[in-house]
């Protein structure tokens, strides 16, 4: 459920049934980032909603997976691609 509420000057977003592993993720990733629960989330949904309408590069595709093994480079998803066909 998202219910907006208009308590101050600013509007504000209530989100309810979050699943427990997306909510233990975003604290997570809220603690690594030194921010509270709802500046992480705010800070997605701006991040979300900015680059609406565009695909992300590779680039931005590694770091939105947290702490990469291996940086994510056309090379590096030829040699996946390779693999697989083996």
């Amino acid at each position: 459920m998202l219910a907006i509420l208009e308590m101050s000057d600013m509007p504000a977003i209530l989100i309810r049934d979050v699943p427990e592993e997306v909510h233990k993720r975003l604290k997570e990733r809220a603690a690594a980032n030194r921010r509270s629960l709802g500046r992480e989330a705010l800070v997605l949904l701006e991040g979300a909603l900015e680059n609406r309408g565009r695909r992300p590069n590779l680039e931005e595709i590694d770091s939105m997976r947290g702490k990469p093994r291996k940086p994510m480079t056309r090379e590096y998803i030829r040699e996946a691609i390779r693999e697989g066909r083996s």
